[in-house]
């Protein structure tokens, strides 16, 4: 084996040992869409003294991640994003009711002296302080916990919240009178506790100025009366005091979590919050799963068919794709979400393309060996076809996977939420298959074709062999380019069908784009639709579009929509279907729905840039030009599949959307290459002919690779469940209108653009590829009869 083999080999060994063990030893990090939980995003906003900055959006975070670590929550995650976001994710809780107003809560905490007891309606009526409001130095008039219809008038602000050193709930063992808070001041908090103690006991027995009122958030939690022992102007010493207010267990947990936890430096605002059931993610881990293994069985057995012993050996690589991309996102601690799953098995039928560009340019050379030589010579030359099918594709493997790395970056960085999953697993899958293609294939080949049994039996490897696209498109003579009018004509009437569609009929954006809440709900027994719909309007939401979606669940969806209102309408769905369970809750505040689209319509825009910059540089501007026409033609026809079809829009949408494009240029680009190729190599022919014999040669490879792509949608489209359906059918949608607008939009435009502004003449042995001329080149072709596939 030569040295090249070799290091190859000792890459690939490293490669799946590093990946076996990374894959036994740790565990993938699943997101709440897949292990169930409520996800809650929060934006910090500025207050009369604070302004909302990074700085004082990580102290917020570090109260918040108090307030959580009290409250018991099973690991929970606390991160900032950007200057002003913070989100919480809280695995296992299924009710977002409670943590969502612990953890919005200002909780601002202060000690007021009492300066008397009002009537509110009477003596307080256009006071300072009034109904409850705060005077500038912090006095005000709030009802009397103790004495219902009373209200207290409380001096300025002596204490605030922090300077509370510590806080825990105890039960009151002395008097049994239930739960209290015990507080623990630090500092200088001690004595102005003690001061505002010591003077409140110079105030008569029973007298309202004998007590202190302890206020949270605008509500007077307690007002005790100094005890008769307490000494007046020295007060009560050991900084510390007891809130009581018969509380229950509960009740007095959650204060002193808030209390404990201190004021927030801002006000927070929910801009996003998702709960997701843990059947739902369950099921959706175990449809993905099933969708993976059937998907790359199929994918398998169709290249093994096509490819025979290189078949087979790829299917092996594939395997090995599979585990290697795992192992890569669990070393990486990457979070794996729904949309990332998807991503996750999508990648598996986009890398059989290297590994189809390699087997079918070796099949070419091949071919032309075989012209030249007889067939017991040209069995000798088994590796050499190989190696140079290898060598040839490196451009165009790495040109398509480049376009669509940049479409997984925009996901990234554009996306929120779950979808941030899905560019993550893309971008790895991407890396992965051309490591899995270039270097493991490679290596499993080099060896395979070497075997004294192979060589003496050329027709295993299935190089030796047209094809059966090949060989019909060889017979046909077909001259696609020539018609390249009527295919732009017909492109082009596609394209007002789209539009008409998005215009006559409107997109269905989702509640991430409009702003709202989506709330699906499962229920015990079935419940017609009719039946749930006018229960919720009964509840008082007649304006909520109810619906019914996978699995008999139900769907609601309204505008704005409290957590209390959220569960108002599960009460009134339990009333028709008997135990009702929430398996997916988000909602989207109207300010965040405003960004999301925003950032879909920039990162879409971003795209069609960063594609016509990246191939102005790999080709000429008038390539780029066309595949970028391409590339929004086959965007459009997607969008406008949608509107008349009325499926959702939303950020799966968006990805799978990005997914497209990608995809489609990574498909043109192949073409492109050799048609590049074909000018370095006969730089006087005519395009036309150049860029048909481009098509001819590749259609083998796009219909292959479009194959094995649609095996792992189709069987995602069938067992991924409602929540991947769509996002399947966009899929399918892209890949077949991407292969069909190659040929017929692309390759058309660029000959159109290159008859307009033809290219410097090129001289002969200049460029890359330019002596790179394989015998079948040079003879201009090979026929083969007996072609099996």
């Amino acid at each position: 084996m030569s040295r090249a083999p070799m290091w190859r080999a000792i890459v690939a060994l490293g490669v799946i040992a590093a990946s076996l063990f990374f894959a036994l030893t740790q565990s993938a990090r699943l997101g709440l869409d897949l292990r169930g939980g409520t996800q809650i995003v929060l934006e910090t906003k500025d207050s009369p003294v604070t302004k909302a900055d990074p700085e004082s959006t990580q102290r917020a975070l570090e109260v918040l991640r108090q307030r959580i670590d009290a409250l018991g929550v099973s690991e929970p995650s606390l991160y900032r994003s950007g200057e002003r976001r913070i989100f919480v994710e809280l695995p296992g809780v299924q009710d977002p009711r409670e943590a969502a107003e612990v953890i919005g809560r200002t909780a601002q905490l202060t000690v007021h002296p009492v300066r008397g007891m009002t009537d509110k309606q009477d003596e307080a009526k256009g006071a300072k302080g009034a109904k409850g409001k705060p005077a500038k130095d912090g006095s005000r008039i709030l009802a009397d916990p103790d004495q219902k219809g009373a209200f207290l008038k409380l001096g300025p602000t002596a204490l605030t919240g922090e300077g509370v050193k510590d806080a825990e709930a105890v039960l009151d063992q002395q008097t049994m009178s239930g739960w209290m808070v015990d507080l623990t001041f630090r500092g200088q908090a001690g004595k102005d506790w003690a001061r505002i103690t010591g003077a409140a006991a110079c105030a008569p027995q029973g007298a309202p100025e004998r007590r202190v009122a302890i206020v949270l958030d605008g509500k007077i939690l307690s007002a005790p009366g100094v005890n008769a022992d307490v000494a007046c102007e020295v007060g009560v010493s050991g900084g510390s005091t007891q809130i009581t207010g018969g509380f229950g267990r509960e009740e007095a947990r959650e204060l002193a979590a808030l209390v404990k936890g201190g004021a927030l430096p801002v006000p927070v605002e929910v801009v996003e919050q998702r709960t997701v059931g843990p059947t739902l993610g369950a099921d959706a881990i175990a449809a993905s799963a099933q969708a993976a293994i059937i998907g790359l069985a199929l994918t398998g057995l169709f290249i093994l068919v096509v490819y025979r012993l290189l078949g087979a050996l790829a299917t092996i690589a594939l395997a090995l794709y599979a585990l290697i991309s795992y192992a890569a996102l669990v070393a990486l601690g990457a979070t794996l979400t729904l949309p990332g799953l998807a991503g996750f098995v999508l990648v598996i039928g986009m890398a059989v393309d290297a590994n189809v560009l390699v087997f079918e340019r070796a099949r070419e050379e091949y071919l032309g060996v075989r012209a030249l030589k007889s067939a017991p010579a040209a069995s000798a030359y088994l590796d050499k076809p190989l190696r140079t099918g290898f060598n040839k594709t490196w451009s165009a493997v790495v040109d398509s996977n480049v376009t669509t790395l940049l479409a997984a970056g925009l996901l990234f960085f554009f996306a929120t939420g779950p979808v941030k999953g899905f560019g993550v697993t893309l971008s790895i899958g991407v890396l992965v298959s051309m490591v899995s293609a270039l270097v493991i294939t490679r290596v499993l080949a080099d060896f395979a074709i070497r075997r004294r049994f192979v060589r003496g039996r050329p027709g295993l490897t299935g190089i030796t062999s047209t094809g059966r696209v090949r060989t019909w498109l060889a017979h046909r003579k077909i001259r696609l380019v020539h018609h390249r009018r009527r295919w732009l004509g017909l492109s082009a009437l596609l394209i007002v069908v789209a539009v008409a569609g998005i215009g006559l009929r409107g997109l269905d954006f989702g509640v991430e784009f409009t702003g709202g809440r989506l709330v699906e709900y499962s229920t015990s027994r079935p419940v017609d639709v009719d039946a749930a719909r006018a229960a919720v309007t009964d509840a008082g939401f007649p304006r909520a579009v109810v619906q019914e979606s996978g699995n008999g669940d139900i769907s609601v969806r309204t505008g704005e929509l409290s957590n209390d209102q959220q569960h108002t309408i599960r009460e009134a769905l339990a009333k028709e279907g008997g135990e009702v369970t929430v398996e997916r809750d988000e909602l989207i505040g109207p300010s965040l729905g405003e960004e999301l689209r925003r950032n879909a319509l920039i990162a879409l825009g971003i795209a069609v840039a960063a594609q016509l910059i990246y191939l102005s540089v790999r080709f000429r501007w008038t390539f780029a030009a066309a595949a970028v026409t391409a590339m929004v033609h086959d965007v459009l026809l997607v969008v406008g599949l949608f509107a008349w079809l009325g499926k959702s829009v939303d950020s799966v949408f968006l990805a799978a959307l990005l997914t497209v494009v990608g995809y489609s240029v990574n498909d043109t680009v192949v073409v492109f290459d050799r048609v590049r190729e074909g000018r370095h190599r006969e730089p006087a022919a005519d395009l036309e002919t150049t860029a048909n014999k481009a098509v001819i040669q590749t259609l083998p490879r796009t219909v292959n690779t479009g194959m094995g792509a649609l095996f792992i949608l189709a069987a995602l489209a069938v067992l991924g469940g409602d929540s991947l359906a769509d996002f399947s059918v966009a899929l399918i949608a892209g890949v077949v209108i991407g292969m069909a607008s190659t040929v017929f939009t692309a390759v058309p435009i660029a000959v159109q653009l290159e008859g307009s502004h033809p290219a410097p003449p090129v001289r002969p042995g200049r460029g890359e590829d330019s002596g790179a001329r394989s015998p079948l080149e040079r003879r201009g072709g090979a026929r083969d009869s007996g072609a099996v596939v």
